[in-house]
């Protein structure tokens, strides 16, 4: 029975950790650049929605990471800003024992899932705060967004090592020719 408890803690200190510290509004602001006139426009606006996730691991945590969801909402009339929101939501992860290849699907999925409605909510409630009808952003699936961000940074990549390559190949034509 002795023999049993040590490996059964052992267990139990190797095994994935992960829980939620904090969730939390980083920022928000909303602007109205061209208020008070632009308010009396009767055409419909058009609305740009940009969204962006943040991972990183605290100073000296290195178990503990803040993964930030922003979002960024620009309503124009013509080409006249009718309002800018703009929010950040943020929250605070404990991760621990989990393979190093898992790490960046949780940080860039799974935390973002979690921070997500929060931002949602905020939003709509700033803008209507604002006196605006609220803007109520879209079901994000961070799974494929991810992956579509992967796809592009291993583009990135290859297309850096060819035009690195090709001024290597040309020197060595040189001096072959030479």
């Amino acid at each position: 029975m002795a023999d049993q408890q040590p490996a059964q803690t052992q267990t139990q200190n190797s095994a994935p950790v992960f829980h939620i510290q904090r969730v939390y509004l980083k920022e928000a602001s909303l602007e109205q650049p061209n208020s008070p006139a632009i308010l009396l426009e009767q055409e419909q606006p058009a609305v740009e929605i940009t969204l962006h996730v943040a991972a990183e691991s605290l100073a000296g945590h290195p178990d503990i990471h803040e993964v930030t969801v922003a979002a960024t909402v620009t309503t124009k009339v013509k080409d006249k800003t009718l309002f800018l929101a703009e929010c950040k939501q943020a929250g605070i992860f404990e991760i621990r024992n989990l393979p190093e290849a898992q790490l960046p699907p949780v940080l860039n999925v799974v935390c973002p899932q979690i921070v997500y409605p929060y931002l949602r909510g905020n939003v709509a409630d700033l803008i209507v705060r604002g006196g605006f009808p609220p803007v109520h952003l879209a079901e994000i699936n961070f799974q494929a967004m991810y992956e579509q961000q992967q796809a592009q940074q291993h583009q990135q990549v290859q297309q850096q090592e060819e035009s690195a390559a090709l001024p290597a190949a040309a020197e060595q034509k040189k001096k072959a020719k030479g």
